[in-house]
């Protein structure tokens, strides 16, 4: 028996729509759009009829073709964010604006650090399993949040990883090992400092779990620790005071950037 054919989501066919009419708005038929970017007459076709959801690439070209403006963009992160919790939003605009982010994260490499392949392996490990439309939108949510990395002016990032993270072969091997090479990069960023705490430390400051700094635009600093059901906030001056001095801590007891990187192409030779 054949599965019946999922509906459009609403998101998706308000995208599509806003699309069309800015195209046919040129007096272009979708012939005339796919001069102009590298994607099919089939593929413009599904997107505007909300069968497709767009990944970033296609967002950013059908808008630069059509002069939108960063319209079409602000509507693709109302389609991304469709298949995201409620409580990741007001984190997510809070990231975009923050003058200063630090992470320690323990059991996957930070989203903002990860590969398109990787975040889906990630992604489609939920249980229970996300529909196959809901995990490329929610991979595509992720990967749109990544401009935080190159935004100007630059803000100041912090990440650290525990070793687990870049052992541990989420996807397989070949997406790994492609992971590794993307933090490599990310590491020579001017405004990033990347650290691994290695397995082997006696004393380890994270033990109760992943935590993000997050600096606003007014000078305030804000804690977000994540859960396995839902994510909170941390404002109290005091509380937020204790899990900066922890995650002090914890730099001083990782690797040093340049120890980090010579462990990530360790972890990349292994094996070979």
């Amino acid at each position: 028996m054949t599965q019946p054919k999922k509906k459009p989501s609403p998101a998706a066919k308000v995208f599509g729509a806003q699309s069309r009419m800015m195209r046919e708005r040129l007096g272009w038929t979708m012939k005339d759009l796919e001069k102009r970017v590298p994607y099919t007459e089939s593929m413009i076709a599904k997107v505007e009829r909300g069968e497709r959801v767009p990944k970033p690439p296609y967002v950013v070209a059908v808008d630069e073709a059509l002069a939108a403006q960063g319209l079409l963009m602000e509507a693709a992160k109302l389609l991304w964010q469709e298949v995201c919790p409620e409580w990741a939003h007001e984190y997510w605009e809070l990231e975009a604006e923050a003058l200063a982010l630090h992470a320690y994260d323990a059991h996957v490499i930070n989203g903002l650090l990860q590969t398109e392949r990787y975040a889906h392996a990630v992604i489609s490990s939920q249980a229970p399993p996300v529909e196959d439309d809901d995990t490329d939108s929610a991979v595509q949510m992720r990967l749109s949040r990544q401009r935080l990395l190159h935004r100007k002016p630059p803000p100041r990032l912090t990440f650290l990883l525990q070793e687990c993270t870049v052992r541990r072969p989420i996807g397989g091997k070949s997406v790994r090992n492609e992971q590794l090479r993307h933090l490599v990069k990310c590491a020579a960023l001017p405004q990033l400092t990347l650290q691994v705490m290695p397995e082997n430390r006696e004393t380890h400051a994270g033990l109760d779990g992943p935590m993000t700094l997050l600096e606003t635009p007014d000078h305030r600093t804000i804690a977000y620790i994540e859960g396995q059901r839902g994510s909170y906030f941390v404002s109290d001056p005091e509380d937020v005071s204790v899990l900066a001095h922890r995650y002090g801590i914890l730099r001083s007891q990782a690797l040093s950037p340049e120890e980090s990187i010579e462990l990530l192409e360790g972890v990349l030779t292994e094996g070979d």
